[in-house]
């Protein structure tokens, strides 16, 4: 080596002697949480330059370093990567903090099927992603009708309410994406405004046992989750486009997410429905069509220790009512009840005439989160939402397109929530909320209002805990106290006022009088309480024992207080009561889950007695200007439900296994010591299938539904004089008597093809009502006039990307 080589290198050599190389780094990694240390975390420094892993109690050494700026980087494998940029000009001790849960979101996002349960001993079914997008061209009522215990009520075959082990409507909370839904549930022909392709996943509480939704969760608690971004440079997306053959109908939704290693995502989904009439195996059912366009927006911030979501979403659906359904009056009710065959019939159409329903509701939320080092989670949420609901009957004259009910809901909502986790063994949640809400009836409809302008006020608070004893036995226990104002403004007739005798326990309320018609301000104050207590005991390791108690209370709705005249798209009188008292459940509930072998189970047995049950049922017929027409009245009883959901699945082999799943629900009316009105029939459902992962994942499945009879309901039939052959007579109308039980076959197939490197398409086809059979639901509204649906093929295209 020449000499004037060497110069550099010795004046390098002398530069590095003459830097200060022994300093250290002496760290600690501990979880964010509760400051565990975590053993067998590595650290990276400056790309590689070194690398070292933490011992036993979470401790590392870095020695001999020279001054200036350091990159570590921080991995442990059950913790969310992180870097820290360091300045060294002397030796430092220094603790690093990882978030120690956050893996599991990660899992989350990937796999679309990973979350967490909501409660410790509350008895859950849940519906994956590749559930919901089976049932993509569907409502949300259809696919959570597939889980064991969950049964549906239904206005023909698109309003699709979910009843859950019996209870539906008002008695069954709807946590949308993280905020309670406030569309006008009340009404048995309301469906929830929920486009189904939003959701990442569905879980479903049956029963009280999640406080933090809400104490009046008599029911239970549906839990739709949001598509959750991960933490990396990313963007992803799915489209799926569904076409069926019954109502001639497509619908095409998609998502994408974009997301960034720095915590920042944005993402968008959009949906749109369109379906034809509709047809039973022998008619087509004229005016069932739909159209739905549905869109959301979100983006946000997910960093370690804090963050926001911003969210926004439209659910706008026009739905055809059918037409053989709108009766006008009780002739036409017992005429409809008593043929075989629709008295109003037309040629397949896209057309969706009146009678009709839309709604469109709006949902804006704004979400922030801090995490607190060894204390817990924080997490403050704003919520609007509005509602607008018309419901269109068959007029005349210049009213011919006017809505004969216009429904405007507003709801603003407040939420704060705080875990703390600081302890690996207990969990506290602690929350506070509060709302005001405000109903508007447009009186431009010409009709009379049957729901009041109202305004309600709504204020709650809980504290709940999870405590894992040991290893096998975790508890569980809650408490919750709610009160609501509803201040109300209603017109009641005189006839009907003094009909009801509200003068004598309401007469103060009552603000003017005019010829008929006096203006009452009815106000009520209600206290809530409620509690859970559970525990989760795992018996083995694939066996796990839960049971929960639960006190739910809930106070009437506005429907059930104020509800006074025709609801012209049921065609029934609707009848509430002032003086309705908070229903209050008692129940209790257990789940046995496990597996042995091939075989895995659940049987999920419970008992919910309910006093002051609210039921509405038909008491007789009126007469009225247009007509006479049924009579349904809200009262109270005290109830007893009690049932099993049993769920199983078997192994064959490799390629073949086989699911059947059975609920059935007993329900009494105590007072009266006769069945409940609108109890599910039992319900028993079995599937074989079989899949090769080797062609192109080639699936096929076969399903049998079978319904059986409902044979205890009350007699709520009643007489009414109608006109036949020009001559007055009595007949009885027959509205109580259940339809046969029926027995369905469906076959589903599917492969996935590559499309490009990253790219994935999936083919589906189905069938369903093999056989095209004939039949009716007992929990059908539109039972007494058509048949339910005829065969269906569907065609479904799913591509990743």
């Amino acid at each position: 080596m020449k000499p004037i080589c060497i110069v550099p290198f010795l004046l390098w050599g002398s530069l590095l002697i003459a830097q200060n190389c022994n300093l250290s780094i002496e760290g600690t990694v501990q979880d964010f949480h509760d400051g565990d240390p975590l053993f067998n975390a590595t650290i990276i420094w400056n790309d590689g330059e070194g690398a070292t892993v933490t011992n036993f109690d979470g401790t590392f050494s870095i020695t001999d370093l020279c001054p200036g700026k350091y990159t570590l980087f921080i991995q442990h494998p059950r913790c969310n990567d992180e870097t820290f940029e360091l300045d060294l000009q002397q030796s430092i001790e220094r603790t690093f903090r990882l978030e120690h849960h956050t893996e599991e979101l990660m899992e989350v996002t990937v796999s679309g099927e990973k979350y967490g349960d909501e409660t410790q001993s509350g008895n859950e079914v849940k519906l994956s992603a590749d559930q919901l997008e089976s049932f993509s061209g569907g409502s949300l009522g259809d696919a959570l009708s597939s889980l064991p215990g969950i049964s549906s009520l239904n206005t023909g075959s698109t309003i699709v309410k979910p009843v859950i082990q019996g209870l539906h409507s008002s008695r069954i909370i709807l946590i949308n994406q993280g905020t309670r839904l406030e569309d006008q549930e009340w009404g048995v022909e309301h469906a929830p405004n929920i486009d189904l392709n939003s959701a990442g996943n569905v879980t479903v509480i049956k029963g009280a046992a999640a406080l933090r939704y809400g104490g009046d969760a008599v029911g239970g608690v549906i839990v739709t989750d949001a598509r959750i971004a991960p933490v990396k440079d990313t963007l992803y997306g799915k489209t799926i486009l569904n076409a069926r053959t019954n109502g001639r109908g497509t619908s095409l939704s998609s998502n994408l997410i974009r997301a960034w290693a720095s915590g920042w995502y944005a993402k968008a989904q959009g949906t749109l429905k369109v379906l034809g009439d509709q047809e039973a195996p022998d008619y087509v059912l004229s005016n069932t069509g739909l159209r739905e366009k549905n869109f959301s927006l979100g983006f946000g911030l997910n960093e370690f220790d804090y963050g926001f979501d911003v969210y926004y979403s439209l659910f706008d659906a026009e739905i055809g009512i059918l037409r053989a359904s709108h009766v006008g009056g009780v002739s036409d009710l017992v005429r409809a009840i008593n043929s075989e065959a629709p008295n109003f019939q037309e040629d397949f159409t896209y057309d969706i005439n009146a009678p009709k329903q839309n709604a469109r509701h709006h949902l804006a939320r704004l979400s922030v989160f801090k995490r607190f080092e060894s204390a817990g989670k924080l997490s403050l949420d704003y919520s609007f939402q509005s509602n607008n609901r018309l419901e269109f009957d068959i007029r005349r004259g210049d009213d011919r397109d006017k809505p004969a009910l216009d429904l405007l809901l507003t709801t603003h909502k407040i939420n704060a929530n705080f875990v703390a986790d600081a302890v690996s063994t207990m969990k506290h949640f602690f929350g506070l909320s509060a709302g005001y809400q405000e109903n508007f009836p447009d009186p431009d409809t010409g009709v009379r209002r049957l729901i009041p302008d109202y305004e309600r006020w709504d204020f709650g608070a809980y504290a709940s805990t999870e405590y894992a004893w040991n290893d096998r036995l975790a508890l569980d226990a809650g408490i919750r106290y709610d009160f609501q104002r509803i201040d109300a403004q209603k017109f009641y007739q005189t006839s009907r006022w003094e009909e009801r005798g509200y003068q004598e326990d309401f007469g103060d309320r009552v603000l003017e009088t005019f010829d008929n018609q006096l203006l009452v301000n009815p106000v009520f104050d209600f206290n809530n309480f409620s509690a859970t207590l559970g525990l989760r005991y795992q018996l083995k390791n694939d066996w796990i024992l839960k049971s929960n108690f639960s006190w739910a209370t809930r106070a009437p709705n506005p429907a059930e207080l104020f509800s006074d005249g025709l609801h012209h798209s049921a065609a029934i009188i609707e009848l509430g009561d002032l003086r309705l008292e908070q229903e209050q459940s008692f129940k209790w509930s257990a789940a046995f889950e496990g597996s042995q072998a091939a075989l895995s189970w659940s049987v999920s047995p419970y008992l919910n007695k309910i006093n002051n049950f609210i039921l509405l049922q038909p008491i007789g017929v009126e007469q009225t200007t247009r007509g006479a027409f049924p009579v349904y009245e809200y009262s109270q009883v005290d109830a007893l439900l009690a049932g099993v959901d049993i769920s199983a699945s078997y192994t064959i082999s490799d390629l073949w296994k086989a699911r059947s799943s059975l609920a059935y629900v007993y329900g009494q009316d105590q007072t009266l010591d006769r069945p409940l009105i609108d109890m599910p029939p039992a319900n028993w459902t079995s599937s074989l299938h079989y899949q090769q992962s080797d062609w192109n994942n080639f699936r096929v499945s076969v399903t049998n539904q079978t319904v059986f009879e409902q044979n205890r309901f009350p007699d709520n039939d009643f007489t009414a004089t109608i006109i036949e052959d020009g001559a007055q007579v009595e007949r009885r109308v027959n509205v109580s008597q259940p339809p046969e039980a029926y027995s369905l076959f469906h076959l589903a197939a599917s492969m996935t093809f590559a499309v490009t490197e990253k790219s994935m398409m999936e083919v589906g086809l189905g069938v369903d009502n093999v056989l095209n059979t004939e039949y009716r639901q007992y929990l059908n509204r539109q039972r007494y006039f058509v048949d339910d649906l005829g065969r269906n093929f569907s065609l479904q295209l799913k591509i990743n990307y």
